[in-house]
């Protein structure tokens, strides 16, 4: 279980990394001046294969949560709300991710209308998703 567990903690770190930097590249395309076509086309490059390969990432980290959830029993049976809580972070997650492909495609149609400044709030949301996430398995509230 522990080899299962290691490989889940390495696999949702890279996620993440990789949903905390995508929003970093929205940011930036958001402030590439209007006839600047070679910057913008890169950006959008970089974001296209981050975006491909923070979902492959994704793809492990949730396969081996479920593993540990469903053949070990991590988190099930009365007194865990706590996985209840971090069940809905990973679906905030996943949605967030879903949110982060269907923005890169309004970038590539020209069709982002928030500044740079909105992007750089929205880039925190996957901090706080990772912290909650994090504070919900080591902590445990809500266990019986």
């Amino acid at each position: 279980m522990l080899w299962v567990k290691s490989f889940h903690i390495v696999f949702v770190a890279s996620w993440f990394a990789g949903l905390f930097y995508l929003p970093r590249i929205f940011v930036n395309l958001a402030m590439v001046p209007a006839g600047s076509v070679a910057e913008r086309e890169r950006l959008l490059l970089m974001a296209k294969k981050l975006l491909r390969f923070t979902t492959l990432l994704a793809v492990p980290a949730l396969a081996l949560g479920l593993w540990l959830w469903l053949y070990y029993g991590i988190g099930l049976g009365p007194g865990n709300g706590w996985m209840h809580a971090k069940l809905v972070v990973v679906v905030l997650a996943l949605g967030y991710h879903h949110s982060c492909a269907r923005i890169l495609a309004r970038f590539e149609n020209h069709r982002n209308t928030h500044s740079h400044i909105w992007w750089r709030w929205f880039n925190e949301l996957p901090v706080l998703m990772l912290v909650a996430a994090v504070v919900l398995v080591v902590v445990k509230p809500w266990q019986g």
